[in-house]
């Protein structure tokens, strides 16, 4: 179950780790306004706004996957399958923030679909137990 744990606080950390090439596009976008940063972050474009999706996307992911843990945990369905899923879910979301910001659409998108698809997984296998 530590590696559940250890992934499900991996997940917790990736929407703040994609926030710092956000950051680095913003401070080279006029300097990083801390004032007003989602007025400034609408108006990027390019590795920016690619920045800016991927952060927020990274949240998004967040919730489908922590629920898959947690229902995991939940319903004591913590075997070996279960933990590689959720590695994979992370390894898939790095790679996913990557090509994001390397502007590679549609391996982009294959990763996105095989790490959302191991939290459904998951979720799947709980029933099942």
């Amino acid at each position: 179950m530590d590696i559940l744990i250890y992934s499900l606080i991996a997940a917790a950390l990736l929407p703040y780790i994609a926030k710092i090439p956000l950051a680095v596009a913003m401070h080279k976008a006029g300097g990083y306004d801390n004032n007003h940063p989602r007025e400034q972050q609408a108006k990027l474009d390019g590795f920016g706004a690619r920045a800016l999706a991927a952060h927020q996307n990274a949240f998004e992911s967040l919730i489908i996957f922590a629920m898959a843990v947690l229902l995991a945990i939940a319903t004591s369905t913590t075997n070996e399958n279960i933990q590689f899923l959720a590695l994979l879910h992370i390894g898939f979301r790095v790679i996913y923030h990557i090509l994001y910001l390397t502007n590679h659409g549609i391996l982009r998108s294959i990763s996105w679909t095989i790490a959302i698809s191991c939290s459904f997984i998951i979720m799947g296998q709980c029933l099942s137990s």
